[in-house]
């Protein structure tokens, strides 16, 4: 029963993993993916389906990760960065009137693991569990700052999202150095076309980069007023990084 246990276990994360691109895949195309039955891969659909973990569409009858694992990624974190960031994010989010997202670096993408929005009728998405590119987003450029970012995006496609998205790495390279002389990251339609991002890194302890706080919001909005955006982005980061720090070396001195 536990070596069976095991290989289901084995082919759901398999199945998973498969799903991990974003593209919708039937059956036919997971089960030649993860070498298995189609049978047994149809099984393990339908159970990953009952907890949420991927999603079926009933027309075409092909597979997405659902909002489970996202929910789950999202929930997996730090959980005193998480708790610390709120109510910075809350604050910020209310003083610039624009959407707030903290995120953090998973590979050579960004995910967004707390989000907070505003009042108003047009305003940026929220990508709570949603994993984005790091090479055309502001918080993609705060978490690159210590990175050796030829290295890490080597052989990343830099598909164009937008009219400013980087078309090689070292444009990738010279906006994560303006950031690095600005204080805050620059996102100018680069991931998505009319918006505008700023962003800054979250420190921890022993200085590393453990997230990054960002502000997005519709270009003709935030064009006129992006350098308050950036000064008050960073000194919320600096904040949050002020307030983990003396949290994590406070249960490091008990």
């Amino acid at each position: 029963m536990a070596v069976d246990v095991a290989t289901s276990l084995r082919r759901g994360i398999l199945v998973l993993q498969a799903l991990g691109s974003g593209e919708a895949l039937g059956v036919l195309q997971i089960a030649r993916l993860v070498g298995q039955d189609k049978s047994q891969v149809s099984r393990t659909l339908k159970t990953l389906a009952e907890y949420g973990l991927v999603d079926r569409d009933p027309e075409t009858r092909a597979y997405r990760l659902g909002w489970g694992v996202f929910a789950l990624a999202a929930r997996a974190g730090d959980t005193r960065l998480l708790t610390a960031a709120e109510p910075i994010v809350r604050t910020l989010a209310h003083s610039l009137g624009e959407r707030v997202h903290l995120s953090v670096l998973r590979g050579v993408e960004v995910l967004t693991v707390l989000s907070r929005s505003t009042s108003r009728a047009i305003e940026a998405s929220g990508r709570l569990g949603r994993a984005v590119p790091a090479y055309c987003t502001s918080a993609g450029y705060a978490l690159l700052l210590d990175a050796d970012v030829r290295e890490l995006l080597a052989g990343v496609e830099l598909v164009r999202l937008a009219p400013n998205t980087p078309r090689s790495l070292d444009e990738v390279v010279a906006r994560v150095d303006a950031a690095r002389q600005r204080g805050y990251a620059v996102a100018d339609e680069a991931f998505e076309t009319g918006l505008l991002a700023v962003a800054a890194p979250v420190r921890d302890f022993r200085g590393g980069i453990a997230a990054a706080l960002n502000v997005s919001a519709p270009k003709f909005r935030l064009d006129a007023r992006l350098e308050e955006a950036g000064s008050a982005v960073a000194e919320a980061a600096a904040s949050l990084s002020a307030l983990i720090g003396s949290a994590r070396s406070e249960k490091l001195s008990v």
